[in-house]
C-alpha cells in the first residue's frame, strides 16, 4: 500500500473580495455624510408667511343625527330640516368634497331619515353615508 507522503492542501477562504466591498461601503458612506452635512451648512434665509394653512386639507366628514322623536342635529347643534340644507349647502361651498355621516336612531321613523337624506341632497351633497351598528349575535349570511 502507498504511503502518503504530501498533506493534501486545506480549503482557504479568500478574503481579499470582501475587504474590498467592505472598503468601497465605508468610502460610500464616508461621502453621504459629508454631503448631507453641506446641506446642512447652507446659508439661506427662508421666506416667511404671516399664518400657515394646509395646502390641500381633507374634509372632515359632517354627522347627522336623527333621533326617535325627530329631532336633527348637524354636528351634536340642533338644527331644523331647512337649518340642516342651508349650513350643509355652506360647508359644500367651503369644501366641494365635503361628506355626511347619518346617524339615525333605531326607534325612529324612517321618515325623519329620509328628510334628512333629502336635505343633504339639496344641499348638493354627493357623499353620503349612514352609520350602523353590527348586532351582536349576527352572523355574516345574507339572506
Amino acid at each position: 500500500m502507498p504511503i502518503k507522503t504530501q498533506q493534501d492542501e486545506l480549503p482557504a477562504l479568500n478574503l481579499t473580495p470582501m475587504i474590498d466591498v467592505v472598503f468601497l461601503l465605508i468610502v460610500f458612506f464616508m461621502c453621504a455624510s459629508k454631503f448631507s452635512g453641506d446641506q446642512r451648512d447652507i446659508d439661506l434665509r427662508l421666506p416667511e408667511v404671516a399664518k400657515a394653512y394646509a395646502a390641500n386639507a381633507a374634509p372632515k366628514s359632517r354627522q347627522v343625527a336623527v333621533y326617535a322623536g325627530g329631532r336633527i342635529a348637524l354636528d351634536r347643534e340642533d338644527v331644523t330640516l331647512a337649518q340642516l340644507t342651508q349650513k350643509l349647502a355652506a360647508a359644500k361651498a367651503e369644501q366641494p368634497g365635503i361628506g355626511v355621516v347619518i346617524l339615525g336612531d333605531a326607534g325612529c321613523d324612517f321618515q325623519h331619515v329620509a328628510d334628512a337624506l333629502a336635505a343633504c341632497k339639496e344641499a348638493g351633497i354627493s357623499q353620503l353615508s349612514v352609520s350602523v351598528r353590527v348586532a351582536q349575535g349576527a352572523s355574516g349570511e345574507r339572506r
